[in-house]
């Protein structure tokens, strides 16, 4: 029995060494143009797959990944930052994603052969050797779910339903006020905005995205810091504002503050009762005392005694956003600018269906049109 031991041993002890004097020669070609050998590519693929079923068996999967308004965000998401290598439904894959080594998969085929916790996984963290990157802010789970609930429907997508899905015919409608100075890389920047945001900045029909036209501006260009920075926490807006330089947010930050807002908006969440919204509103203007909770309004609303330009409007906001920042704060996971700190304990001291009758209250608000604003 011993001498079988030392036997496997010394064989693998052999093995290791050839190896390294392969690995030490400079014969294994790295170059992406020749693509990996049939067995390296069957073993890290298998690897691969392994990795992905045994490492999501945990993971707990949301019961809201069929809602549109979600499957709307990770397409947004998807159109900004996946695109460029894993293309389109029916389109060739671009070419310089062709010429990666491994290329970008089909993901019609990979979504079918898999599920929503290992595409979870894989959308989270990455993939080592490969050109896959993890999640830019780690903290935002909801982000990740939301292009795990696009990626759900890609099979069934042809080019039509994914230019729809995604926004990308409204992108050629875009057009920079002749009245604001602009550039046109703020016009490019403005476009790239369209998929989560809308043509007019007032949204897609997306609850869980804010609209942008008519906000404040000076929150707007602290927002836009702040996700630079990584002080604000998100995937898909830290790369976008990253690459902006200071005099380029300042002026999306006025293009965006310019443009009017939605004069009547709708109720945007459309299960939330009269009842609920009233809830809401003594809140939003009275606060909660005895849970040390103040008034809203006292910072939110157009006369507010504290409020401050880097605070933002909340009236005629979807309600899934607003819902949504306020669990983030909750949870210490949103960050933000100089003045996040102050919403932290306040969100921490609401309970979860306060919350959600606050945002309905605020969504059901029409937005003040701030000084400046085209009519």
């Amino acid at each position: 029995m011993n001498r079988w031991i030392w036997r496997i041993a010394l064989g693998g002890g052999i093995l290791a060494v050839g190896g390294f004097m392969v690995a030490a020669s400079g014969i294994v070609p790295i170059k992406a143009s020749s693509g990996h050998w049939r067995i390296t590519e069957w073993v890290l693929r298998f690897g691969m797959k392994r990795s992905m079923a045994t490492h999501s068996l945990t993971i707990k999967v949301p019961e809201n990944l069929a809602d549109r308004s979600l499957v709307k965000k990770g397409a947004g998401y998807y159109e900004v930052g996946c695109r460029s290598c894993h293309g389109e439904p029916g389109k060739p894959l671009p070419r310089i994603a062709a010429h990666m080594t491994p290329t970008p998969p089909d993901l019609v085929q990979r979504v079918r052969e898999s599920d929503a916790k290992k595409l979870f996984y894989v959308v989270k963290h990455g993939v080592k050797f490969t050109g896959m990157p993890s999640w830019p802010a780690p903290q935002r789970d909801d982000e990740v779910w939301a292009m795990v609930a696009f990626l759900l429907e890609y099979p069934a997508l042809d080019s039509a339903a994914y230019r729809q899905l995604a926004g990308r015919d409204e992108v050629s409608g875009v057009a920079v006020d002749p009245n604001q100075s602009a550039s046109r890389e703020l016009l490019a920047i403005v476009q790239s905005c369209v998929p989560c945001h809308g043509r007019d900045g007032r949204g897609r029909e997306i609850d869980m995205m804010p609209a942008l036209a008519g906000q404040r501006g000076p929150y707007l260009r602290k927002a836009l810091e702040a996700y630079a920075s990584g002080r604000r926490h998100s995937g898909m807006m830290e790369p976008v504002a990253g690459r902006l330089t200071p005099e380029v947010i300042a002026e999306v930050a006025v293009y965006y503050s310019r443009l009017p807002p939605a004069t009547n908006p709708p109720v945007r969440d459309l299960s939330a009762s009269p009842e609920a919204r009233q809830r809401g509103e003594l809140i939003a203007t009275q606060g909660v005392r005895e849970q040390k909770v103040p008034a809203c309004f006292e910072c939110h609303s157009p006369s507010a005694r504290r409020g401050k330009p880097e605070y933002p409007q909340l009236a005629g906001q979807p309600a899934g956003y607003l819902e949504l920042q306020l669990t983030l704060f909750r949870e210490g996971r949103r960050g933000g600018t100089d003045h996040a700190h102050l919403m932290e304990p306040i969100a921490a001291r609401l309970k979860p269906e306060q919350a959600r009758d606050v945002a309905a209250y605020f969504s059901s608000l029409a937005q003040p049109i701030a000084p400046g604003t085209a009519p």
